[in-house]
């Protein structure tokens, strides 16, 4: 029988590495992908340390088009298929977008987008076969508008609308789709792109350690959408009180006041 492993990207940090530890604590064999070989290596030994499988580590620039096609033929010589796909890897920048690098937004939309759906469709026929499913880690954000953070909000509304069509597609064939929407999460994230938490961070924050757990039993129970912590489950309900034009306004105003 072909050994089974759960890929997950944006496993060098934050949510990304604590859903490996999490599925390799339930029984998981995980690859790891991200960029960074040394944090890989670390995390996979930390794994390999508390008794579980060794993890596989595949250093891999996402954004790059053939990404892909360097985890399948690392995956192939290991001799292993994939039973979950864990999207995790993207990146956000803060301003307005006429303002910021355009090159670099071009490269969240190949990160966040691109390349969640090249690994959601690339292992179909695995999933399928193994009855596994796909986790992909959206944002709040893909609810809302988002001036300040366009391309991210914009690109999280993909993830979501996405991950909520395949679900309906692949459910017959036996594969889950869940995707997870947290709001502000303290991690390297939120440095990278040039964030500072402020008052909605306080009120909606949860660790990344949590989102990773109630991720995992998001997926396992074959939920649609996993809203992490008790404050969150509460916006998209609060969203549909509002026109979608105030909702624009406040976004706006809010992201927006601190680079005025």
């Amino acid at each position: 029988m072909t050994e089974r492993v759960s890929l997950i990207t944006g496993a060098s940090a934050g949510i990304g590495a604590e859903l490996a530890r999490v599925f390799a604590a339930h029984g998981h064999r995980v690859a790891l992908v991200a960029r960074r070989a040394d944090r890989l290596t670390a995390l996979a030994n930390e794994i390999a340390a508390s008794g579980a499988a060794e993890p596989i580590v595949i250093p891999c620039d996402l954004q790059q088009p053939n990404a892909s096609d360097q985890i399948a033929t690392a995956l192939g010589a290991k001799g292993v298929e994939v039973e979950y796909v864990v999207n995790d890897a993207g990146f956000g920048l803060f301003g307005r977008a006429v303002e910021l690098d355009r090159a670099a937004q071009l490269g969240m939309i190949d990160l966040n987008i691109r390349a969640m759906t090249d690994l959601s469709l690339r292992f179909a026929d695995q999933l399928m076969r193994h009855r596994g499913g796909i986790l992909n880690v959206g944002s709040i954000a893909g609810f809302l508008p988002g001036p300040g953070m366009a391309v991210y909000y914009a690109s999280k509304a993909y993830v979501l609308s996405f991950s909520e069509a395949l679900r309906r597609e692949l459910a017959p064939l036996g594969v889950r789709v869940t995707v997870v929407c947290p709001g502000p999460v303290p991690s390297e994230f939120q440095a990278r792109a040039g964030f500072e938490p402020g008052f909605d961070s306080a009120v909606l924050n949860v660790s990344p350690a949590d989102v990773a757990k109630a991720s995992y039993r998001g997926l396992m129970a074959n939920k649609r959408t996993v809203f992490p912590g008790v404050a969150i489950k509460a916006v998209p309900f609060l969203l549909r009180l509002f026109p979608r034009g105030f909702i624009l306004a406040a976004v706006g105003s809010f992201q927006l006041r601190k680079r005025t």
